[in-house]
C-alpha cells in the first residue's frame, strides 16, 4: 500500500469530527425520536461493543443498509466455511432487525460507530479485525484512516460509483484520492464503476461483478405465507415493491383501471420506507380503494383492494404470492430498485424510466424482453393486464428475465479469488 497522505480538507474533517464528539448524543436523541436508532443499542454508535469478540481470525464486513447486507450474505457464509469469524455492521434500524431474523447465530451484528476518530478507535481496539470488507460505497474518512493506521487490510467489495457520486467526489478529487490510497483493493461491480474509481485515484481496482446476482432468493415464513395465500385465494395479485412518495398515487390509479377489467384484483403495495404505511393507506382509502395495513395484523379480506405491506423483511413473501411486480423508485426519480429477487421468484417485472441505480441491468432486461418500462398509470395498467391475463407471454418474460440475470452471475467466485491472498496471509500470521 502506498504511503498514506493527508490533505487540508481531510485534516479539517478530522478536526471537525473531534470537536463535534461531545455533541453527538444530541444528534442521536433527535434520531431516536424519529425512530432511526435502537434505544437499547445506542452505545454501539459510540463504538462501545455490545458483545465480546469471538476467538480466532475475524473479518469485519460493513454494509450501510438492507441491500448491502443481503448482497454479502453468501460471501459471509463462504468466510465462515473457511473458519473465519464474521462481524457485520450496518447503520439502519431496518437492517439491524433484518439481521436478527436472517443471520446465523455465529455472525455478530453491531451498529457501525459514527465516523468519529474516538468512536472508531474504541471499536477497533475491542474487535481487532484481521480484514475489513466495505460494501459498495462506504467511504467514511475516519473509518478508512483509523483502519489504515492499524495496518489492517481493507477491501472495497461490490464497489459502485454512480455518475452523480463521481461528479460530487471530483470536486474534492485530491482528498478522495488520498482516502482511496488507503484501500488495498477495490472490487468493482462493472467496468464503468471501475473506471470512475480509478479516475478518483484508487490505485488498485478490479472488476468482479455484482454480488447481488449470486444471492439466493429471500426466504419466507411458511406460516405467514400459508395465511396470506389462504386470505388471497381466488384473487389475482399484483405487487408494487419498494415504492416512493408520488408513486403510490400512480399505482392506486393503475389499480382502479385494472380492477375494472379484473374485479378480483388485490394490489399489494410495499413502501420502500415501511413507516409510510399509514400515509399509503390513507391515499388508497381517499381514492375509494379500501386498504388495510399489514403492520396492524390484518390479512386482506374480500373487501380489501389495497394491502399495504408496511413490514420489514417480507418482500420474499409477497413476491411468492403475485405474478407481476412493479419495482418502485423508477417513476419517482430515485434510480430504481433491485429487480433480481422478484425475477428469481418467477415474477414478470415492470418499471418506470428512472433506473440509474441499475442502468446496465435494466438495459439488458428491457433489450431481452425480460422487463417492460412504463411511463404512467395508463401504461402500467395496460401492460400489467396483458401479463396477468396472458400466461404464455408472462412465462416468456420470466424466462428471458432469468436468463439475463444468470448472464450477470459469477461475482461471488471472483470476489473470493480476489480476497483469498488476504485470507491466506491472515492464516500464516496466526500460526
Amino acid at each position: 500500500m502506498a504511503k498514506a497522505r493527508s490533505t487540508f480538507l481531510i485534516r479539517g474533517y478530522r478536526l471537525a469530527t473531534w470537536l463535534a464528539t461531545p455533541f453527538v448524543r444530541l444528534m442521536l436523541i433527535g434520531r431516536l425520536k424519529r425512530g432511526k436508532e435502537e434505544p437499547a443499542r445506542l452505545r454501539e454508535r459510540f463504538g462501545r461493543a455490545g458483545l465480546p469478540r469471538p476467538k480466532g481470525p475475524l473479518v469485519w464486513v460493513h454494509g450501510a443498509s438492507v441491500g448491502e447486507m443481503l448482497a454479502v450474505l453468501p460471501l459471509m457464509d463462504r468466510l465462515r466455511a473457511r473458519g473465519f469469524k464474521v462481524l457485520l455492521t450496518s447503520g439502519t434500524v431496518t437492517s439491524a432487525r433484518l439481521a436478527a431474523s436472517r443471520l446465523p447465530p455465529d455472525i455478530v451484528h453491531q451498529f457501525v460507530p459514527l465516523d468519529s476518530p474516538l468512536f472508531l478507535r474504541r471499536f477497533l481496539k475491542h474487535w481487532r479485525p484481521d480484514l475489513v470488507l466495505l460494501v459498495e460505497s462506504e467511504l467514511w474518512p475516519n473509518l478508512l484512516i483509523e483502519v489504515n493506521a492499524r495496518r489492517t487490510p481493507l477491501v472495497l467489495v461490490n464497489a459502485r460509483m454512480s455518475p452523480k457520486s463521481f461528479a460530487n467526489w471530483q470536486k474534492v478529487g485530491g482528498s478522495v484520492g488520498a482516502l482511496l490510497a488507503r484501500v488495498d483493493l477495490c472490487l468493482a461491480q462493472a467496468p464503468d464503476d471501475a473506471e470512475r474509481l480509478r479516475g478518483l485515484g484508487a490505485p488498485r481496482v478490479a472488476v468482479t461483478g455484482n454480488l447481488k446476482f449470486d444471492s439466493p432468493p429471500p426466504p419466507v415464513d411458511l406460516v405467514a405465507f400459508d395465511q396470506l395465500r389462504a386470505a388471497s385465494t381466488g384473487r389475482t395479485v399484483f405487487v408494487a415493491a419498494s415504492t416512493h412518495p408520488g408513486e403510490e398515487e400512480v399505482l392506486i390509479e393503475a389499480h382502479q383501471r385494472l380492477a375494472a377489467e379484473i374485479p378480483n384484483l388485490l394490489t399489494i403495495i410495499a413502501p420502500r420506507h415501511p413507516e409510510r404505511g399509514l400515509e399509503v393507506a390513507r391515499l388508497a382509502n381517499e381514492a375509494g380503494c379500501p386498504a388495510v395495513l399489514r403492520s396492524d395484523g390484518y390479512l386482506p379480506d374480500r373487501g380489501t383492494a389495497i394491502y399495504v405491506a408496511d413490514t420489514i423483511g417480507e418482500l420474499g413473501l409477497f413476491y411468492r404470492l403475485g405474478a407481476v411486480a412493479f419495482l418502485g423508485g423508477s417513476l419517482a426519480r430515485k434510480g430504481g430498485q433491485n429487480p433480481i429477487e422478484p425475477i428469481k421468484l418467477d415474477m414478470a417485472i415492470l418499471h418506470g424510466p428512472h433506473t440509474t441505480n441499475f442502468s446496465d441491468l435494466y438495459s439488458e432486461l428491457d433489450a431481452n424482453r425480460g422487463a417492460v418500462p412504463v411511463e404512467d398509470a395508463r401504461a402500467l395498467a395496460a401492460t400489467a393486464f396483458t401479463l396477468l391475463k396472458d400466461t404464455a407471454a408472462r412465462k416468456r418474460m420470466i424466462r428471458d428475465g432469468q436468463a439475463t440475470i444468470d448472464s450477470f452471475g459469477g461475482a461471488l467466485g471472483r470476489t473470493l479469488v480476489a480476497i483469498d491472498p488476504y485470507l491466506v496471509q491472515i492464516r500464516l500470521e496466526r500460526r
